[in-house]
């Protein structure tokens, strides 16, 4: 634990004792008020006992104080000492020895961070520090986040006057590198979203708009020389997309973050998670425009499927997509959930593809990439398209509310629009203070669409994609 970790912890016992000396006696006061008011000249037994033990508690509260008076300011020292020793250990001293012409030239450096993988590795103290400011208004903690703040004006303002123009309410910056360090967590929750077709989320407006090509150019043989050639006016409408917001609060105890070990990071990290698992959920889920909702459907009808069996409806399926989209794009990716992928790997038989493709051993039905789940691809199909395992794919499909969808989708028609690096913001307020809570909230920005063409998108459903059997 580095030193002005200690310094933290030892101000928010100080605190804590502080508040509960002063809360012993104010309420012995308010007893011989109360008391007084009844024109009483002597407390109730059960008064009298409660004023001794609260004096108790004042005079162990005051002698606590003391000791941790004498720990802070013995690890102040500490602080003091050790900023000596670097600044020492920084110190120049002339030799007589001539200098060469670029060391007598003033040169401008970078300053480290307020927050960064050196002295904050996981977050928690940034996540302290908001908590703090506004449970407290603790003067250094709020120094820190102002700090913190002027860095992300120079070095990512547009975000900042994204938020304030899209937002109803101010919020503060997560550290990049903290974005960083999570994302493989949050990665493993959005496995279709990491595939899809990234763009920059506009600045401002709450839409987005695509062109749709609605009346095509023409081309056709010319009738005879110097005669009319064809000719079609070009026509397109607007296809436009909403701008969401997944958002996620959690309410810790103050208990938690004042005598916890990592809370803090835990929070984030697991806000980050739900805030990934929304989005994923939403561009699979989500009435109207959701991938189940949009995709063409390629009904699989068998009360003992097998693979053999399903794989021509895969092949149907991309045969849609192409037909559907032509040189536009391909059909690239096939989205399932975790138990299917599964069941695909456990399937042997004499059956294999006739035709063999590229990277694809004769007498195998695929090939598996044999990594984690939300890593990118977890194989490849017989026809080269990549497998995905989506959890966010429902199982409680169909009139039995047992079976899982496939998805074949052209990755290029997959288009989602994000803030770029994904910023998040975060809050904190003491909304629930009656209880000792502590309300952190993350929310972000974002706008899909999979719907610009046609059947560009194909499902396969039916009872063969029940719950399998292994």
């Amino acid at each position: 634990m580095v030193i002005d970790e200690i310094i933290t912890k030892i101000e928010v016992e100080q605190d804590m004792a502080t508040k509960a000396r002063d809360k012993a006696i104010a309420e012995v006061q308010a007893i011989v008020a109360s008391a007084t008011q009844e024109g009483r000249s002597t407390l109730t037994k059960d008064e009298d006992e409660r004023v001794k033990e609260l004096f108790q508690i004042k005079e162990r509260k005051a002698a606590d104080l003391v000791g941790i008076a004498a720990k802070l300011d013995n690890a102040k020292r500490a602080k003091t000492a050790e900023l000596e020793i670097s600044t020492q250990s920084e110190e120049r001293h002339p030799t007589g020895a001539e200098t060469r012409k670029y060391d007598q030239v003033a040169r401008v450096g970078s300053e480290e961070r307020t927050y960064h993988r050196g002295n904050d590795r996981k977050g928690a103290q940034f996540v302290r520090d908001v908590a703090k400011q506004f449970l407290f208004r603790d003067l250094e903690a709020e120094q820190r986040l102002v700090r913190h703040m002027q860095e992300e004006r120079v070095e990512r303002a547009q975000y900042l006057q994204r938020a304030a123009g899209t937002g109803a309410f101010s919020g503060l910056v997560v550290p990049q590198y903290l974005t960083d360090m999570y994302a493989p967590a949050v990665a493993n929750l959005r496995p279709f979203a990491d595939i899809c077709n990234h763009h920059d989320l506009p600045p401002e407006g709450m839409t987005v708009n695509i062109s749709r090509i609605t009346t095509a150019s023409s081309v056709a043989l010319q009738a005879s020389e110097n005669t009319g050639v064809s000719e079609t006016d070009m026509d397109d409408t607007l296809l436009t997309e909403n701008v969401q917001t997944a958002a996620g609060q959690q309410t810790l105890s103050r208990q938690a973050l004042e005598r916890g070990t990592g809370i803090e990071e835990v929070a984030l990290g697991d806000l980050f998670k739900r805030y990934a698992t929304t989005l994923d959920n939403t561009l699979i889920n989500q009435a109207t425009t959701g991938l189940a909702a949009v995709a063409t459907t390629t009904t699989y009808t068998d009360a003992s499927p097998t693979v053999p069996e399903l794989y021509p409806k895969l092949l149907g399926a991309a045969a849609g997509v192409e037909a559907a989209l032509l040189g536009q794009a391909v059909p690239s990716h096939v989205i399932m959930h975790s138990r299917r992928w599964y069941w695909m790997q456990s399937q042997v038989g004499p059956n294999w593809p006739t035709i063999q493709q590229p990277g694809i051993d004769p007498q195998a039905a695929g090939a598996n990439n044999a990594v984690k789940y939300g890593t990118g691809s977890r194989g490849v199909l017989p026809n080269g398209m990549q497998a995905v395992v989506d959890n966010n794919v429902s199982t409680a499909g169909g009139t039995g509310t047992n079976e899982d969808a496939i998805f074949v989708v052209p990755q290029d028609e997959c288009h989602l629009w994000e803030d770029p690096q994904a910023p998040v913001f975060i809050r904190a307020e003491q909304a629930k203070a009656a209880s000792l809570g502590v309300l952190l909230v993350l929310y972000g920005y974002f706008a899909y669409s999979l719907r610009r063409y046609a059947n560009g998108m194909q499902s396969i459903t039916g009872t063969g994609l029940s719950t399998p059997a292994f």
